[in-house]
């Protein structure tokens, strides 16, 4: 069963990427609200690192399926979220929420 830290960290990032797709399809319109996303993102980077200090202070395998997760988490904000690059260094993140999730 994944720890409610975990599981948090990984519906704020399905919610941000949702969010930022929808923004990109021009089916949501942000540009008086930027902040909500540039938020969401910085509630998933602390939950995640939330969930990963829990992780492996309970020494759980699935502190080693969520570490990649850092390294996309780190990039995207020096990353400009009108470039091609953004989502793709988004959805790098995917399979680690994925196979940690699988691995709790």
């Amino acid at each position: 069963m994944p720890t409610p830290l975990l599981t948090a960290a990984a519906t704020g990032y399905l919610l941000n990427c949702a969010l930022g797709a929808s923004v990109a399809l021009r089916v949501l319109d942000t540009s008086g609200a930027r902040w909500v996303h540039h938020a969401v993102y910085m509630a998933t980077a602390v939950l995640t690192a939330g969930a990963g200090a829990e992780l492996a202070r309970h020494r759980r395998p699935a502190f080693w399926r969520l570490l990649p997760v850092a390294l996309p988490l780190s990039a995207i904000p020096a990353v400009s979220a009108r470039s091609r690059w953004h989502p793709v260094i988004a959805g790098t993140a995917a399979p680690a929420y994925l196979a940690a999730l699988r691995a709790s």
